[in-house]
């Protein structure tokens, strides 16, 4: 017994060590290749929470490894634990519309008139995110703007490939529009919002019922940090913040084939630009160009990328990324004409900044009323740490305020 004993607590030790230096070496890794810019306000705060995520990961690996779970799922499961609960001023309830879980929040005041309605996509790279990671900012918008918030529990990726998140989004999207009478909505008055991958996704449902007579025209889209467009990972805001937390140029690429094709085999190619044909590149230059990008966001050290060899292998197997549903910003100009008034949100330290600046201009070029709302110290996912556990970000705030 003594000897089981001891052999259970050495292996015990070991793998704790084996842990803790995992952990250490995630950490120096991260420190060695990320970079927090000097006009990033509260440095140490994103640092932490920058470690949290690092740490979350190494374990979800450690588990996965073990084959106790996925990595992903592991990361998921932690990102879910924080529930708001009730709330005093909100009406709160799980439905599905279409079969797509959905979270209703409405406020309790009665109101004078019908109220707004705003159907609203999680970010997460398509495969992190969930209605619970996202419940404190639908709470806030709902209670502030006093407006019917729908929040999507959309499939993810890697299991659910795309299309699946834009049509759960569409889908649900298109239930809500079809019984508004019943939650109260203005059907003149409806909104779609995302941040980040859910500003993908709602660009992409607002393009597809911007020429739908069947359904109430929307009243306007929200486009918070939204990553628009997989064929030039080497815009300037692509290299200035590549190593910026909460995500890197690496990172917002592995987003992309997870949803795409379900692995990052292609990661390097696509990186360095060889998964698009010179003639489609020469097609979209007029949309996804650097020589676009006002020359005050290239003056932080941008140099320009000339693509690798075209590699026809690759192209085959990620050419999905070039269709409207996954890039909002290749649909054709009348398709753009049509779109609602747009509200976008960029901020500076952010690798996706120049995908919400090429879509302001496409907009603006076809008519489109856009409101821009530029964070000189932002970074990507500040809007959603508000008010997050003591690490909060001012910024966020002013950020969501307008929004609002």
């Amino acid at each position: 017994m003594a000897v089981v004993l001891t052999v259970l607590v050495l292996f015990l030790a070991g793998f704790l060590a084996s842990f803790i230096l995992l952990v250490i070496g995630a950490i120096n890794f991260d420190f060695s290749n990320s970079e927090i810019p000097p006009g990033v306000t509260q440095p140490a705060k994103l640092r932490i929470i920058h470690i949290i995520l690092i740490c979350t990961a190494v374990v979800g690996k450690i588990l996965e490894n073990f084959g106790i779970c996925t990595q992903a799922s592991f990361v998921r499961y932690v990102q879910g634990r924080k529930t708001l609960g009730a709330d005093p001023k909100l009406f709160i309830k799980d439905l599905c519309f279409e079969k797509v879980p959905v979270r209703i929040y409405q406020p309790k005041a009665p109101s004078a008139s019908q109220r707004r309605g705003v159907m609203f996509f999680h970010g997460g790279g398509w495969v992190f995110g969930s209605l619970e990671t996202h419940e404190e900012l639908c709470c806030f918008i709902a209670r502030e703007s006093e407006s019917v918030v729908v929040s999507v529990g959309y499939r993810l990726a890697p299991e659910h490939k795309y299309p699946a998140a834009y049509e759960d989004c569409l889908n649900a999207s298109q239930h809500f529009l079809q019984h508004l009478q019943h939650y109260g909505v203005d059907p003149a008055r409806v909104t779609v919002c995302g941040d980040s991958a859910g500003g993908n996704l709602a660009a992409a449902v607002s393009q597809t019922l911007a020429g739908r007579s069947d359904l109430p025209r929307l009243r306007a889209q929200i486009l918070i940090y939204p990553g628009l467009q997989a064929l030039d990972y080497n815009l300037p805001s692509y290299q200035q913040n590549r190593g910026v937390p909460l995500l890197s140029r690496e990172r917002a690429v592995y987003y992309s084939l997870q949803y795409v094709q379900g692995d990052t085999s292609n990661l390097e190619e696509v990186l360095e630009g060889s998964h698009i044909p010179p003639d489609m590149r020469l097609e979209y230059q007029k949309w996804v160009s650097p020589d676009i990008i006002p020359e005050e966001f290239k003056v932080r050290g941008y140099k320009p990328h000339k693509p690798c060899e075209f590699k026809p292998g690759v192209f085959e197997r990620v050419k999905r990324l070039r269709e409207p549903t996954l890039c909002p910003l290749l649909a054709e100009d009348t398709i753009i004409q049509q779109l609602p008034e747009s509200f976008i949100l960029t901020c500076e330290y952010d690798v996706l900044r120049d995908d919400g600046l090429l879509y302001k201009k496409r907009l603006e070029d076809n008519g489109v009323r856009v409101t821009w709302y530029h964070l000189e110290d932002g970074f990507h996912g500040i809007i959603n740490l508000f008010d997050y556990c003591g690490l909060s970000f001012p910024s966020g705030k002013r950020g969501l305020d307008r929004i609002v």
